[in-house]
Parts: structure tokens; C-alpha cells; sequence
């Protein structure tokens, strides 16, 4: 999974819940995500520009402390 932004990222299907670990060290859990959208995440060549172009400014998030 290499991107020169994105460190990590999992989802809760359950709760429809996006965790995104930055290169950055920011932790962020974007709400609401539907299971389409973090299958595309996962099958993007480019993460990154995935992120800022789907999920960036469309779902709402919290930010956690640093990891």
C-alpha cells in the first residue's frame, strides 16, 4: 500500500467508519463511509488523489491524537 500521504487505513463495516493514519502521524475517522467507497480506496493506484477526490470534504470526520 505504498502512498507518499496515506501511512495506513482500515474500516469498520459495522459502523461504516474509515480510519486514516497520515504520514503525517494525523489520525483521522471519517464517518458514514460506505463499504463501495473504502474497496475503491483499497483498489486505487494512486491513494492519495483517491482521498482528496472521494472522501476529502464529502464525509465527516473526527481527529484523533496523533499516533
Amino acid at each position: 500500500m505504498p502512498s507518499s500521504v496515506i501511512k495506513y487505513f482500515s474500516y469498520d463495516k459495522a459502523t461504516e467508519t474509515l480510519k486514516i493514519i497520515f504520514v503525517t502521524g494525523m489520525v483521522y475517522l471519517y464517518k458514514n463511509v460506505p463499504g463501495k467507497i473504502y474497496k475503491m480506496l483499497k483498489a486505487s493506484g494512486s491513494k492519495g488523489r483517491y482521498f482528496n477526490s472521494n472522501i476529502k470534504d464529502k464525509y465527516k470526520f473526527q481527529k484523533l491524537e496523533e499516533e
